[in-house]
């Protein structure tokens, strides 16, 4: 028997794995055990000087381009970031109007769904 540790989708499992063929000794299965998620990683802190309009990705993907600047006031439907997904690209636009606060990702990055990408005041 081997145990391993397998990730999907964010949630981790302990499975056991029962080794069979030429020298293997024949083992009693092991009891079903539920599946344990791992503890989720607390947040990070905003930096200072963040907004508190998030302006998230839609969908997960790779940023291709930056289109706002800190400092920027964009108007709702402006799009801040582009997001390159199955060979798309993809604007994540400004849900209102507002100043640029931070921009918290950077050309190249892969993001998941829902991850805040930059923040408005």
């Amino acid at each position: 028997m081997k145990n391993y540790t397998i990730t999907v989708n964010g949630n981790v499992y302990d499975v056991t794995v029962e080794e069979k063929g030429a020298g293997a000794a024949p083992a009693a299965p092991a009891p079903a055990a539920a599946p344990k998620a791992a503890p989720k990683a607390a947040p990070a802190p905003k930096a200072a000087g963040t907004g508190s309009i998030q302006v998230k990705a839609g969908a997960a993907g790779k940023v291709f381009k930056i289109e706002a600047n800190v400092g920027q006031s964009v108007q709702a439907g402006d799009p801040v970031v582009i997001i390159e997904a199955m060979k798309m690209e993809i604007p994540v636009v400004a849900p209102e109007a507002g100043t640029v606060a931070s921009i918290d990702v950077a050309v190249g990055d892969a993001v998941e769904a829902g991850a805040v990408l930059a923040t408005l005041n």
